[in-house]
């Protein structure tokens, strides 16, 4: 059941994968909003730091739930596409860290002087945004929804068997 809750094990279409795409930047909006005001109601705007801030715990829990919400989106609509969420992800994770220090090492291929990536590291980030929001879904037999009733079992004669009874014209081959 934990497979469900973290999207491990759980798909997610190309359509709800959008809808909850927004709802989170809402949420992580009206989160951010309300951390913001309770800052600023503690302390005068020309005491606060970006040094005092960073130790703010209500500022670590919402980026950790920003993180976990967006890796469990993102892991299920991998789920849905066919690939394997437990390749794909460290995968991107190893390139945007090689991005990272590519960009560190050699500040000329950085975006600019602020950003801390290549435009290698933008067209990634463009292409697996572009492929969980429009890719099509995989059909998989395996795939069951857990919040819809079992349908009838269908009868379905494999490949194999499929391949023998022709070449046996529907006859059982006779060893005689």
């Amino acid at each position: 059941m934990l497979g469900f809750v973290f999207g491990l094990n759980a798909r997610l279409g190309r359509l709800h994968f959008f809808l909850a795409s927004i709802a989170l930047a809402i949420v992580m909006t009206a989160i951010c909003f309300a951390i913001a005001m309770a800052v600023l109601r503690t302390t005068s705007p020309s005491m606060v730091r970006s040094e005092d801030l960073t130790h703010n715990w209500a500022i670590i829990g919402a980026m950790v739930f920003f993180g976990l919400a967006s890796f469990t989106l993102q892991s299920m609509r991998i789920r849905d596409i066919g690939w394997d969420p437990v390749c794909v992800i460290p995968a991107w994770i190893a390139l945007m860290i090689v991005d990272h220090v590519a960009a560190g090492r050699f500040p000329a291929w950085a975006i600019g002087g602020e950003h801390q990536g290549t435009i290698v590291g933008g067209l990634v980030n463009l292409a697996l945004l572009l492929a969980l929001t429009f890719w099509p879904s995989a059909v998989s037999e395996a795939y069951t929804n857990p919040f819809e009733p079992p349908a009838r079992a269908i009868t379905k004669v494999s490949a194999s068997d499929a391949r023998i009874a022709r070449v046996s014209q529907g006859a059982r081959p006779t060893w005689s």
